[in-house]
């Protein structure tokens, strides 16, 4: 039973914090879901309840999920709606990511994003396609004046779809701090949602904070569970006096089996709280410090997500850590002592799901690691007699056991380097310089791509020369080498030998570059520019008043990043 006297006294002294957030915890845990943001402002943008196929803060490669996806059926084409009132002020059309987007503003300092649509509404069509034509681009970035498109609550806007990097029919729905463009948690603005059910942790993994994640494999624990409290049966019994964990832990919602993440996150050692974790207001220029919120060796070879009770140097998501007993949120513990160690997992509903376990120090440490290391507070250099590189200050996020490896490679115009760990993350890019050992013809010079291999897949980037170096910008460590680019990318027909065109509403075509990517895609009818929309190397064109019946000729022309380029001409007859 919690002596709330004593606890009040207690403010009075120097760990008044870290007794107060033990306080609310304990007693009132449903507060944590709480915020200052406007409750019911916005509207479902969709008229089916929301069940959702994803959530905010949730684990994707390279970034943080930002945002609520709204399952549609799994189907495409249902309305989308205005949540609240404002006015278009940006339209957004790309290859990958959000495919064809929308941004609304609102009056109340907020910033509504609705992604993956098919088609806006008809005056927003007109306008997008207008816009198109007039620049011969399918790609498509504007801001608008408020006065241009305003909008009302529930004013349709646009039809969900299936556009961009999703990959099943859904709309993902964002709400934004408008002045600072970050997303926010939607979940926290009062939807309503129905979920009673706690986050489900399935195991934790310990860490010897003494050293970097990256020179140590941590030790997994399953937890048992009963109702929605979980322990480790047997005291846990490490040899460091200086301990992180992290947490393998999905979360569900009613009705539906799709993964979610939790919302908050407290780590307590003999209830005197170490650290907490609030899944919030995360910016796009700060997404990719995912790989510093995660253990991203164990994601890279054991395909999951653990993510870290505990903040890595190089991580400067400060933001998401409300309280850390220290500059990290460890747990030392110096006695050789059964410590009590707890856990707790709520969700954006109060659902909430508690861990604990014993914890003990043998006091006997590990061993160090015999290497050269790489540190994140520094630029880290690289010079060799054929390869050359700066990894800049802040890339990396702990230190890093560091080599290069070189491998003749008689095929290729340079040797194979193995640079650094494919299983260690880099932040930023940085510059990556290889000499080639083999004489380059002359029509080849402008030709030389740097190969990229984790051992795994293959990609490759042109380059640019300068001092008999080839240059080219990189963000992962692997193995990198040049070869030679003279394939255009090639071009197929995917309508059938003899197909009546009189009877089908598009033309597609599939487009790809084997060795670096279709920089640029041009398809010309009658001698004029038609829009094509790129999906995964298929480019379509719909029929519409740019192709009257009759006989035509059509004129695709696409190049890759080494500017080696293919044509294919063909007639048909609407």
């Amino acid at each position: 039973m919690i002596n709330i006297a004593s606890m009040i006294s207690a403010l009075k002294t120097k760990n008044y914090i870290v007794l107060l957030l033990t306080f609310q915890l304990l007693t009132t845990p449903i507060v944590w879901a709480q915020t200052n943001y406007p409750q019911n402002y916005f509207r479902n943008p969709l008229n089916i309840p929301i069940s959702l196929a994803g959530n905010f803060g949730e684990c994707r490669p390279n970034h943080f999920h930002s945002g609520m996806d709204i399952k549609t059926d799994g189907k495409e084409n249902y309305p989308v709606f205005a949540a609240a009132d404002g006015y278009v002020s940006r339209i957004k059309i790309e290859k990958g990511g959000f495919g064809h987007a929308l941004y609304v503003t609102h009056p109340n300092g907020y910033t509504t994003l609705y992604a993956h649509l098919n088609d806006y509404m008809p005056k927003l069509q007109a306008f997008l396609r207008k816009m198109q034509y007039q620049n011969e681009s399918w790609t498509v970035d504007v801001l608008l004046k408020p006065d241009q498109f305003p909008v009302k609550q529930g004013e349709q806007i646009a039809w969900s779809g299936n556009t961009g990097g999703s990959t099943a029919p859904h709309l993902h729905f964002e709400i934004r701090n408008t002045q600072t463009e970050h997303p926010l948690n939607g979940q926290l603005f009062g939807f309503q949602v129905e979920d009673n059910l706690a986050p489900i942790p399935e195991r934790i993994a310990f860490y010897d904070l003494n050293y970097s994640i990256y020179n140590q494999t941590p030790s997994f624990k399953e937890l048992k569970r009963k109702e929605n409290d979980y322990t480790i049966i047997d005291t846990i019994v490490v040899n460091s006096n200086k301990m992180g964990m992290g947490i393998v832990v999905n979360d569900f919602m009613n009705g539906s089996t799709n993964t979610l993440n939790f919302y908050k996150a407290f780590w307590s050692v003999d209830d005197s709280l170490q650290g907490s974790i609030a899944l919030d207001d995360i910016g796009y220029d700060v997404t990719r410090f995912l790989h510093a919120f995660i253990d991203y060796s164990s994601k890279q070879k054991l395909d999951t997500w653990v993510q870290l009770l505990f903040r890595l140097p190089g991580n400067q998501l400060t933001n998401l850590y409300p309280y850390l007993n220290d500059e990290r949120g460890a747990i030392s513990i110096n006695d050789y002592k059964a410590h009590h160690i707890n856990i707790s997992l709520i969700d954006a509903y109060g659902n909430k799901a508690n861990i604990g376990f014993y914890l003990k120090t043998t006091r006997n440490p590990n061993p160090p690691m015999n290497c050269q290391q790489y540190k994140p507070n520094t630029a880290n250099n690289w010079l060799g007699n054929n390869i050359r590189f700066t990894i800049p200050v802040g890339s990396l996020y702990d230190d890093v056991c560091f080599e290069v490896n070189e491998k003749t490679d008689e095929e290729s115009y340079s040797n194979r380097f193995l640079v650094g760990d494919v299983n260690v993350p880099v932040h930023s890019y940085f510059q990556l310089d290889l000499k080639p050992n083999k004489l380059i013809p002359f029509n080849l010079r402008d030709k030389i791509v740097l190969r990229y291999s984790d051992g795994k897949d293959e990609d490759g980037k042109a380059t640019t020369m300068g001092d008999g170096w080839y240059h080219a910008d990189v963000r992962k460590f692997g193995s990198y080498w040049l070869t030679a680019d003279t394939i255009a990318p090639f071009i197929k027909s995917l309508q059938k030998v003899g197909a009546n065109l009189s009877k089908v509403k598009e033309l597609r075509f599939e487009c790809k570059d084997d060795l670096t990517s279709v920089k640029t895609f041009r398809a010309e009818l009658d001698g004029k520019w038609i829009l094509m929309e790129p999906a995964s190397g298929i480019y379509t064109y719909i029929f519409d008043e740019h192709c009257k019946k009759g006989k035509h000729q059509l004129l695709i022309t696409a190049t890759d990043e080494n500017k080696n380029e293919r044509k294919l001409l063909t007639t048909f007859v609407r």
